[in-house]
């Protein structure tokens, strides 16, 4: 029983924990952000992009962020998002380390769009 306990707990936790960062995202500005010309770079596969994405975000995968890279403008305003937000942390963490300066995590995709039609 007492596992039970521990185990919920824990799940609340963490869904304390997403939706705290999933405010805290969008209180990061990244809706004003997107209205002063932020591009939305969607880092999951293509397969997984065409079966649903932001419109006008750009599809780079992570598996392929390291080669194209190059394809990207180091000044401009990157928000990465892919299906559950760990790819973008990810492609993020990359893209400064290749000198990007202004590329912030957008997390989920779905979650993003549905937080920026609320706005």
């Amino acid at each position: 029983m007492k596992g039970v306990f521990i185990f919920c707990g824990i799940l609340i936790a963490v869904y304390t924990a997403y939706k705290i960062y999933r405010y805290q995202t969008l209180d990061d500005g990244l809706d004003k952000k997107l209205r002063n010309g932020a591009v939305i770079l969607d880092v999951r596969t293509e397969k997984e992009y065409h079966t649903g994405h932001i419109s006008g975000s750009l599809n780079i995968s992570l598996g392929t962020i390291r080669e194209r890279y190059t394809e990207l403008d180091p000044n401009t305003t990157y928000i990465t998002v892919c299906s559950h937000g760990l790819r973008s942390v990810k492609a993020e963490k990359i893209l400064k380390e290749k000198g990007f300066k202004k590329v912030y995590n957008g997390g989920a995709w779905t979650d993003l769009r549905h937080s920026l039609k609320l706005n």
